[in-house]
Protein backbone atom coordinates (compact mmCIF):
# COMPACT_ATOMS: atom_id res chain seq x y z
CA UNK A 1 0.00 0.00 0.00
CA UNK A 2 1.10 3.62 -0.78
CA UNK A 3 2.07 6.01 2.22
CA UNK A 4 -1.11 8.11 2.37
CA UNK A 5 -3.57 5.60 1.30
CA UNK A 6 -6.14 4.28 3.14
CA UNK A 7 -6.95 1.16 5.54
CA UNK A 8 -10.32 -0.19 6.68
CA UNK A 9 -10.10 -1.32 10.46
CA UNK A 10 -11.82 -5.04 9.84
CA UNK A 11 -13.73 -5.05 13.22
CA UNK A 12 -15.45 -1.35 12.57
CA UNK A 13 -15.42 -0.80 9.05
CA UNK A 14 -13.80 2.47 10.02
CA UNK A 15 -11.72 3.68 7.15
CA UNK A 16 -8.71 5.91 7.95
CA UNK A 17 -5.13 7.38 6.71
CA UNK A 18 -2.27 4.91 6.49
CA UNK A 19 1.48 6.91 6.27
CA UNK A 20 0.07 9.90 7.67
CA UNK A 21 1.64 10.82 11.19
CA UNK A 22 -0.61 11.96 13.86
CA UNK A 23 1.08 13.79 16.79
CA UNK A 24 0.43 11.67 20.39
CA UNK A 25 -0.56 8.53 18.44
CA UNK A 26 0.97 5.22 18.03
CA UNK A 27 -0.07 1.54 17.26
CA UNK A 28 -0.04 -1.52 19.20
CA UNK A 29 1.54 -4.69 18.46
CA UNK A 30 -1.67 -5.12 16.64
CA UNK A 31 -1.59 -2.35 14.50
CA UNK A 32 -4.22 -0.79 17.36
CA UNK A 33 -3.49 3.29 17.41
CA UNK A 34 -2.65 4.46 21.62
CA UNK A 35 -2.37 7.28 22.86
CA UNK A 36 1.23 8.28 24.29
CA UNK A 37 0.79 10.78 26.98
CA UNK A 38 3.94 11.89 28.75
CA UNK A 39 3.57 12.63 32.22
CA UNK A 40 6.30 15.03 32.45
CA UNK A 41 3.65 17.60 34.43
CA UNK A 42 4.12 15.47 37.50
CA UNK A 43 7.50 15.22 37.29
CA UNK A 44 7.87 11.87 35.88
CA UNK A 45 9.50 13.01 32.44
CA UNK A 46 9.94 9.29 31.67
CA UNK A 47 7.08 7.30 32.72
CA UNK A 48 5.17 7.27 29.42
CA UNK A 49 1.07 4.96 29.34
CA UNK A 50 -0.44 3.59 27.02
CA UNK A 51 -4.21 4.55 26.53
CA UNK A 52 -6.58 2.68 24.22
CA UNK A 53 -9.26 5.05 22.76
CA UNK A 54 -12.27 5.37 23.79
CA UNK A 55 -14.68 3.24 21.75
CA UNK A 56 -18.14 3.36 20.69
CA UNK A 57 -20.74 1.00 21.51
CA UNK A 58 -21.33 -0.77 18.06
CA UNK A 59 -25.17 -0.14 18.82
CA UNK A 60 -24.56 3.45 18.42
CA UNK A 61 -23.09 3.44 15.44
CA UNK A 62 -24.05 5.48 12.91
CA UNK A 63 -23.71 3.07 9.74
CA UNK A 64 -24.17 0.01 12.41
CA UNK A 65 -27.14 -1.28 10.36
CA UNK A 66 -25.14 -1.34 6.79
CA UNK A 67 -24.43 -4.75 5.70
CA UNK A 68 -21.14 -5.78 6.94
CA UNK A 69 -17.63 -4.95 5.06
CA UNK A 70 -15.69 -6.86 2.62
CA UNK A 71 -12.77 -7.12 5.06
CA UNK A 72 -15.23 -7.79 8.66
CA UNK A 73 -16.78 -10.43 6.61
CA UNK A 74 -13.15 -12.11 5.62
CA UNK A 75 -11.75 -11.98 9.28
CA UNK A 76 -15.63 -13.19 10.79
CA UNK A 77 -14.98 -16.14 8.48
CA UNK A 78 -11.40 -17.25 9.38
CA UNK A 79 -12.28 -16.71 13.17
CA UNK A 80 -15.64 -18.71 12.73
CA UNK A 81 -13.59 -21.92 11.16
CA UNK A 82 -11.35 -21.41 13.44
CA UNK A 83 -13.67 -21.71 16.36
CA UNK A 84 -15.56 -24.80 14.65
CA UNK A 85 -18.58 -22.58 14.09
CA UNK A 86 -20.35 -21.48 10.90
CA UNK A 87 -19.72 -17.54 9.55
CA UNK A 88 -22.83 -15.85 9.60
CA UNK A 89 -23.35 -14.23 6.12
CA UNK A 90 -25.70 -10.96 5.72
CA UNK A 91 -25.21 -9.24 8.91
CA UNK A 92 -24.84 -5.71 9.83
CA UNK A 93 -21.25 -4.40 10.44
CA UNK A 94 -22.43 -3.73 14.37
CA UNK A 95 -23.22 -7.72 14.53
CA UNK A 96 -20.42 -8.28 12.82
CA UNK A 97 -18.00 -6.33 15.44
CA UNK A 98 -19.55 -7.68 18.55
CA UNK A 99 -19.12 -11.42 16.19
CA UNK A 100 -15.31 -10.50 15.69
CA UNK A 101 -14.74 -9.18 19.54
CA UNK A 102 -16.72 -12.39 21.42
CA UNK A 103 -15.06 -14.93 18.96
CA UNK A 104 -11.50 -12.86 19.73
CA UNK A 105 -12.25 -13.26 23.46
CA UNK A 106 -12.85 -17.14 23.18
CA UNK A 107 -9.48 -17.57 20.70
CA UNK A 108 -7.66 -15.12 23.43
CA UNK A 109 -6.58 -12.76 20.00
CA UNK A 110 -6.82 -9.65 21.84
CA UNK A 111 -9.46 -6.76 20.63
Amino acid sequence: MRAGGHATNVRTGARSAVGVAQPGVTADENGHPTNMSSSSETGDAGDKTTARPAEKDPADWVTGGEPMTGPQESYLSTLAREAGEQAPHDITKAAASEQIERLQQEAHRGG
